[in-house]
């Protein structure tokens, strides 16, 4: 720490499809959902993260709330700067005529093209990031983990975003074998809502599917501790009068069976490319779950019962990818073979 460390400051960002986490002094100072409100007629950003996404679906004309990423890249380049740099102020708001310069740790997709990268590093560096550095999302995971990335041995992560699934195997300190696929915690909200219009004729909001998500989510049709049904409203399409019906754990395990089994088939095809010795390793380890999508009630046996290979799920899922981000940024040094 030189004399003028604090004009630096360090901070990793999990920038996340559907959340944004901003670790600073291994802390996390912001955990806020990836959504700004602008104004339409202004161009000024109203509300970012918590406030703006309770404005989700509820806009008027001259506001709208702006998602900037998409399936894990930057889908709207001036929200997504908007939105990095609204998060970084928060992390300490009383600081209003000094900006120090940041130097940050970005995590990315593993199936990111350069420019989709190279977007990432343009929207940091536009919010005041003087140095700028990219991990890869399942790197950073297996770190937060807690997994040796370094060791002569295989490990496999499978971290379930909210935009994308990311599978790697990693050994060396580097990624052996990948693959990433747009089907994870958005692609299971919009297969809530699409089963509830076709089954139950009812129309209901990204808000209200990503909460029958989290009350009654699950992988598998028979839980040994099952949750209690959940009650959802909303307009009938045909006659739009209000109903109200209750929704138990079996039917979301039905509709979410199908992007759960290309889930399955990714994992397998990552396992087809593993060399020999890193499957043994693999098996006698056991694969990793991190990400948000790790919650989803009995994820982990239907996976262990389909693979026939041990999953287990990182404590604290959520938080394992800026943990590692955070890591990394501390051992910058040390990691500069896994950053870009």
């Amino acid at each position: 720490m030189g004399l003028f460390s604090f004009l630096t400051q360090e901070i990793a960002i999990d920038l996340g499809t559907a959340n944004t986490i901003i670790i600073h002094n291994d802390k996390v100072v912001v955990d806020e959902p990836s959504i700004v409100a602008i104004d339409q007629t202004t161009g000024k950003l109203v509300a970012i993260g918590g406030q703006a996404r309770q404005m989700h679906g509820k806009t008027h004309e001259n506001l709208k709330t702006v998602r900037p990423l998409r399936d894990g890249v930057i889908a709207d380049f001036n929200a997504a700067e908007m939105m990095i740099r609204g998060m970084i102020k928060m992390i300490n708001p009383r600081q209003k005529f000094f900006t120090p310069t940041l130097r940050m740790v970005v995590c990315i997709p593993s199936g990111s093209t350069e420019v989709e990268i190279r977007a990432v590093r343009d929207s940091s560096e536009h919010a005041g990031g003087r140095d700028v550095y990219m991990i890869y999302e399942p790197m950073a995971a297996a770190i937060g983990i807690g997994i040796d990335v370094e060791a002569p041995e295989g490990s496999m992560v499978v971290d379930i975003g909210g935009g994308t699934t990311e599978i790697a195997v990693i050994a060396l300190g580097g990624i052996v074998c990948n693959q990433s696929i747009r089907i994870a915690g958005d692609g299971f909200t919009a297969d809530i809502q699409a089963y509830m219009r076709h089954q139950h004729n009812i129309k209901i909001g990204e808000r209200t599917a990503e909460e029958i998500k989290i009350q009654v989510g699950s992988a598998l049709p028979d839980l040994d501790v099952p949750p209690p049904d959940y009650n959802v409203r909303g307009p009938n399409l045909m006659t739009a009068m209000p109903i109200d019906i209750p929704i138990s754990y079996q039917e979301i395990s039905h509709c979410l069976d199908k992007s759960l089994s290309k889930i399955e088939s990714a994992i397998i095809s990552v396992l087809e490319q593993t060399p020999p010795e890193l499957y043994a390793d693999i098996v006698n380890r056991g694969i990793y779950l991190a990400g948000g999508g790790a919650l989803l009630r009995g994820l982990d046996k239907r996976l262990t019962d389909k693979i026939n290979i041990p999953f287990h799920i990182a404590e604290d899922p959520l938080h394992a990818v800026a943990r590692g981000t955070g890591i990394a940024l501390k051992n910058v040094e040390n990691f500069s073979f896994l950053l870009r």
